[in-house]
């Protein structure tokens, strides 16, 4: 069977950060399967634009544009009680580890306390099912991006009931999302060189935007109590690997542009994992599986 089949037809659909990268690919899927409505929230002024007119043109009218911010209670109360949403996609978050280093006010209020913000009032209108985009990041946390997001998935876990179900769905870097390093390497590539990599040794799961999308939408269709779902992502790929390969995809010959690494920035990992040492994985129909221990990690296949 088909996952993505009845993930979203005929349903309304609330997608929070639907300016950003994933927001805006996972909103033109939704709108492709035929859902009631999608309404669209971020508190980006331009992204919001940016997909509310490309949708218009596209000439799917079924959306709604909402400049706002999940951390806005009021807000949130007047778009469940008018809309009645039956998902949410929750893909909203800071996400750059160094700058949220230095701002970590900042990425507790969105990450943490906005989430809260979100499933709280998700619970008092009786939404069926919210699905928050998680992080690699969130594992053994070293940053405060990562450890805000572990904190957002346990929001999730606590508050979850039968009736409104919530769950986290762990990815690693989604390559050309915005800030990720692969549209980085590819501007220093265009001009020469140098090629700037943190580490030799530094590893990172990478999963690209349209199986991003794929894994979202197939996490929502499992229909599962609340856990945090792993996908399976593959090996890990040596960053050093990847600036490689884009070398010579642009057509450069080995050497031609100089790699220089630059150090683990605050916050960094050599090496990222997709479960602790503390959780367990469980079997999710045949090939998938759900920890035993109060914090339910599921593993989801692509």
């Amino acid at each position: 069977m088909n996952l993505l089949n009845g993930a979203c037809p005929g349903k309304i659909v609330l997608i929070t950060g639907a300016g950003g990268c994933i927001g805006s690919a996972l909103a033109r899927k939704v709108v492709d399967s035929d859902a009631k409505l999608v309404l669209l929230l971020d508190h980006s002024e331009q992204n919001l634009y940016e997909i509310d007119s490309e949708l218009s043109a596209g000439g799917w009218s079924a959306h709604v544009p909402i400049l706002g911010d999940i951390s806005d209670e009021v807000l949130l109360d007047e778009i469940l009680e008018k809309h009645r949403p039956d998902t949410i996609f929750h893909a909203a978050a800071f996400k750059h580890v160094p700058l949220m280093e230095v701002n970590p006010l900042a990425v507790i209020r969105n990450n943490v306390l906005g989430t809260w913000s979100l499933a709280t009032a998700a619970l008092r209108h009786g939404v069926r099912q919210l699905l928050m985009i998680s992080t690699d990041k969130a594992v053994n946390p070293r940053s405060v991006m990562g450890a805000a997001k572990r904190v957002a998935e346990l929001v999730l876990l606590r508050l979850s009931t039968r009736a409104t179900r919530m769950s986290g769905l762990r990815l690693g870097n989604v390559l050309g999302s915005n800030g990720s390093v692969e549209p980085l390497f590819r501007e220093q590539i265009a001009r020469g060189g140098p090629v700037t990599v943190t580490h030799p040794e530094a590893r990172r799961y990478f999963v690209s935007l349209p199986e991003t999308v794929e894994l979202i939408l197939a996490a929502v269709a499992l229909n599962e109590d609340a856990g945090v779902l792993i996908p399976e992502l593959g090996a890990p790929v040596g960053i050093v690997e990847l600036a490689n390969r884009l070398i010579r995809e642009a057509g450069w010959r080995s050497g031609e542009i100089e790699i220089v690494y630059t150090g683990l920035r605050p916050g960094d990992k050599l090496t990222e994992d997709l479960i602790s040492a503390a959780e367990w994985l469980e079997q999710l129909g045949h090939r998938h599986r759900r920890s035993r221990r109060p914090v339910r990690e599921h593993h989801l296949d692509r």
